[in-house]
């Protein structure tokens, strides 16, 4: 059966956060207007037959909603012991819109479709679409509104007549045609199942927003309920995903078979005392539309008039290419067009499993009869049509194989697979408007959204209280205090507009290099060796400026051939920094010159320096660094200090003494899980935690560990707690010679977890390592959401957004504080926080969440460098979509856990992620 995955419902995506299983069985209690979810009831019966994309349905109904819940409210973590009232006012106009909530009672229906596996969300959209409109629409009056997986609301409760059952009548199923004329096979039919669950009474979220309900399973259900009810009008005609559809207007090419579309993010959301819709502008990449061979030469740049043949083995398609080709087209669905034949107009689209190695000439097969033939000889005698392409490779689709000639990429795919590095500044370009376009846009969704139209919105009783957007009263907190070190013209500074520079500055903390090396992966030709010695200067001046000691002011310089395997490469430079130093010792540094489009060689280099030979590496773009500015350097500096033991800022402590108080000892960590892509099997999970080490909460160190794949829960994270804290204390006492090293206060930052998930993140977050106990606070900090706020009036920084340390701020992370034995303010949360946000290594600016969790995300994301690229058992980390059987799941993970290296023990205690 498909699983829910709902946001609202404590259900997520494919990163995610804290604490429980996301996704996972439709069990458990899920509301209803009285004591939750409820028996089915007896009476009822089923309803079956049809054609596919038409099905069959059955259903049992179950009796009507009992009383209201009573008895005492009750929350998940901390109940809010005040509002904030540091810093100064601010008014602000948010994308949120009033909505006024039903008024009678919901009918929820679970929809099964017994399948051998669970069916796409497109499909089982098309089914019940199928089933409403031409199937069974006596029984829908007036329409239900479904979710894709496991949910179905109705207004009014279903009528199934006396017997209960429902059987399509043969004019309802039209049998089709074959191509050629014969007789087409019978079209699939699904059966789908109906039980009615829960009568849910509205009256439950009128009672949660006054404060008179519990945040419960009938609440997080009735929500659910209006989410699916908005959005059922437009996933029934455009491209959607989740919470989000898309349309083509203002689409662009950004070449490589790929094109962006604009879409709509809708989401019915309490707010106190009211319900609110949240609308956002989003985008998706979209796979290009056309003939296979079309869009293929454009995921493979090539010219669009390349000779079709060139897509052919014998004709000069490498096995790379053919590769690259393959991981492009898996997934992606594809109708059959054969020339001369007519067309099925309600045959689906069928996904692309892989491409064959041989041309549709080469490849054979055997027929029923025993004989074997062609693909190529298959197509002439069965359709009378002569491949003109016959040294193509073919399309796998299901078991089978199709010329790629005869395959058309319909309009309006999302791509699934992770955007190429290459394509990010586009999508960048392509999402970002400035805040008062945005808004713009953002009220003028409304048109498109069409709720007043919406039979669905109708039939729940929703109605928009107005078209404007909401505006608020907000705050501007203080911002904190920065402290650099000894020889800055100026030792404290306070941001404005969340940036600053470092000019005149040095590091609080510096580094020094005693030996280093530079490998080039470019031609002399194009990054010839004044282009290199302009390199070393800018870094010795970006470096001499910050106050970072190096010592070799001529590092050795080796240009590299890219052939053979980047570990010998880097191996060599060390040898060669060695000699040149009279075997005084390694290098402590290896910079590395990279070519564009050179993921596989920025991997082989990380994993070298990571997990196998423990040195601090730093690449670099040669597009960027040939010719570049002095800032440019500056920025590369900020990373090189911190990855070699450096501090670049620090908080000053009158600024936040809640985090640098000497009688308490603070331990700030950051916690993060990210999965592998929907739809993958025998891939793992990868968890991280990060912590920092001193006094002033600005050098971190990172646990990285692998986990089976979509698990929440962090499987060692006592462990890998224990670690860091050993590290924390062992950093007070040897590096700061403190006493009392083992810290009264921890807080821990939890990244990205669903509302649903709070409770089982205050289940395991609270950790206890070593024998310590220290007072915890646990704190969820969500920013996968679409909440957006815009200034009002000329408080606003140089791009119009809203102004830095407003709680909210343009994109706002939101935080729920969980579990909370220190005791803290909303005041004092808001500043730490906000401090914790000027304290991020890699830039001179404030970023949008607190620096752990942000390292957290890039450890995760780095996972990929524990496995050796060059290996000869090297595991292929790419988001494509897999079909294992549950034996060979449990191998595969064992095989992702046995290659996955550790870090090496002379890079644990620095910030090697930065």
């Amino acid at each position: 059966m498909p699983p829910r995955g709902n946001p609202e419902r404590g259900r997520g995506g494919p990163r995610g956060g804290g604490g429980g299983s996301r996704g996972g069985s439709r069990g458990g209690s899920r509301g209803g207007a009285g004591s939750g979810r409820g028996a089915p009831s007896t009476r009822g019966g089923s309803v079956a037959g049809a054609a596919a994309p038409g099905p069959a349905i059955r259903a049992a109904a179950a009796p009507a909603a009992g009383g209201l819940p009573q008895g005492p409210i009750t929350t998940v973590g901390v109940k809010r012991p005040s509002f904030g009232n540091s810093g100064r006012l601010a008014r602000v106009v948010t994308n949120h819109f009033e909505v006024s909530t039903p008024q009678s009672i919901i009918h929820h229906y679970d929809v099964i479709t017994p399948a051998a596996k669970p069916l796409p969300l497109r499909l089982n959209m098309e089914i019940i679409k199928r089933l409403q409109t031409d199937i069974a629409p006596q029984i829908f009056s007036p329409r239900a509104v479904y979710d894709g997986r496991a949910s179905m609301y109705c207004a009014n409760e279903l009528q199934f007549g006396p017997s209960g059952t429902h059987k399509p009548s043969p004019g309802e199923t039209p049998p089709g045609t074959a191509a050629g004329g014969r007789p087409a096979r019978g079209p699939k039919t699904y059966t789908v199942k109906l039980t009615h669950v829960a009568a849910i009474n509205p009256e439950v979220l009128t009672r949660f927003l006054q404060g008179m309900q519990s945040h419960d399973s009938t609440v997080l259900e009735a929500i659910h309920a209006l989410n699916v009810a908005v959005r059922m009008e437009p996933f029934t005609r455009y491209p959607f995903n989740t919470r989000s559809f898309f349309t083509r207007e203002g689409s662009r090419d950004i070449g490589s078979g790929l094109h962006l579309w604009r879409g709509y993010f809708q989401s019915v959301r309490p707010a106190i005392g009211r319900m609110l819709i949240n609308v956002d502008i989003s985008a998706a990449v979209m796979t290009a539309p056309g003939p296979v061979i079309q869009v293929a030469f454009q995921a493979l740049e090539r010219p669009g008039n390349t000779n079709p043949d060139m897509l052919g083995p014998t004709k000069g398609l490498s096995e790379r290419d053919r590769g690259k080709l393959e991981r492009f087209l898996r997934g992606v669905r594809v109708h059959v067009q054969i020339p001369g034949q007519p067309q099925l107009a309600n045959r689906p689209a069928r996904v692309v499993r892989g491409l064959s190695t041989v041309g549709a000439d080469a490849y054979r097969f055997e027929l029923e009869t025993g004989e074997k033939i062609s693909v190529a000889q298959y197509f002439q005698r069965t359709y009378n049509y002569k491949l003109r392409h016959p040294g193509v490779v073919c399309v796998q689709i299901g078991k089978g194989m199709f010329p790629m000639e005869v395959c058309v990429i319909p309009e309006g795919q999302i791509m699934r697979k992770q955007l190429p590095p290459e394509k990010t500044d586009a999508m960048v370009q392509f999402s970002t408007q400035r805040p008062p376009d945005r808004l713009r846009s953002i009220v003028n969704a409304l048109g498109v959204l069409s709720y007043g139209q919406s039979e669905y919105v109708r039939q729940f009783g929703m109605q928009l209280a107005r078209t404007e957007p909401l505006a608020i009263d907000a705050r501007v907190i203080d911002v904190p205090t920065l402290k650099y070190g000894p020889g800055s013209r100026q030792l404290t500074l306070q941001p404005r507009f969340g940036s600053w520079n470092m000019v005149d500055k040095k590091f609080f903390k510096t580094a020094a290099i005693k030996r280093w090396v530079i490998v080039i992966y470019e031609r002399e030709q194009r990054f010839n060796r004044q282009t290199a010695q302009d390199l070393v200067r800018g870094m010795l001046d970006a470096l001499d400026m910050t106050g970072v000691a190096v010592q070799e002011r001529d590092p050795a310089i080796r240009y590299q051939v890219i052939n053979g395997r980047v570990a010998d490469h880097l191996r060599d430079a060390g040898r060669q920094c060695l000699e040149k130093n009279n075997r005084a010792g390694g290098p402590d540094l290896i910079v590395v010159v990279l070519p564009p489009g050179s993921n596989d060689l920025y991997s082989g280099v990380k994993h070298f320096g990571d997990c196998t030979q423990g040195v601090a590496t730093q690449c670099m773009m040669s597009s960027k660094c040939s010719r570049a500015k002095q800032q440019y350097y500056a920025n590369i500096a900020l990373k090189i200090n911190v990855k070699l033991g450096g501090i670049n800022t620090v908080p000053d402590a009158r600024s936040v003494p809640v985090l640098t108080d000497p009688k308490n000892p603070t331990l700030v960590l950051g916690a993060d899980v990210v999965h592998p892509a929907p739809g993958t099997q025998g891939r793992p999970s990868f968890t991280s935690l990060v912590g920092n080490v001193d006094s002033e909460t600005a050098k971190y160190v990172a646990e990285i560990r692998v986990q089976t794949g979509r698990q929440e829960m962090i499987e060692d994270l006592e462990d890998m707690a224990g670690n860091i804290l050993k590290m924390y204390q062992s950093y007070r006492s040897q590096a700061e010679k403190k006493a009392g090293t083992a810290p009264t206060r921890v807080i821990f930052y939890r990244d990205g977890v669903s509302e649903g998930e709070f409770q089982q993140v205050l289940d395991y977050g609270a950790c206890e390592a070593a024998g310590v106990r220290p007072k915890i606070t646990v704190i969820v900090v969500g920013k996968r959401h679409h909440v957006r706020f815009f200034p009002t009036g000329q408080d606003t920084d140089k791009s119009g957004n809203c102004m830095p340390g407003l709680v909210g701020t343009s994109r706002p992370a939101h935080y729920s504080v969980l579990y909370d034995e220190n005791g803290f303010t909303p005041d004092s949360i808001q500043a730490l926080s906000f401090a914790l946000c000027h304290v991020y290594a890699r830039a001179t600016r404030s970023v949008s969440i607190p620096a752990p969790v942000y390292y957290a995300d890039i450890v995760c994301a780095r996972a990929k460098f524990h496995y050796d690229p060059d290996g000869s058992q090297h595991l292929s980390m790419e988001d494509t979509a897999t079909h294992l059987g549950s034996q060979d799941v449990t191998k595969q993970l064992e095989v992702f856990r046995a290659g996955f290296k550790p870090l090496n023990e002379k890079i644990r205690k620095v910030m090697y992620f930065s």
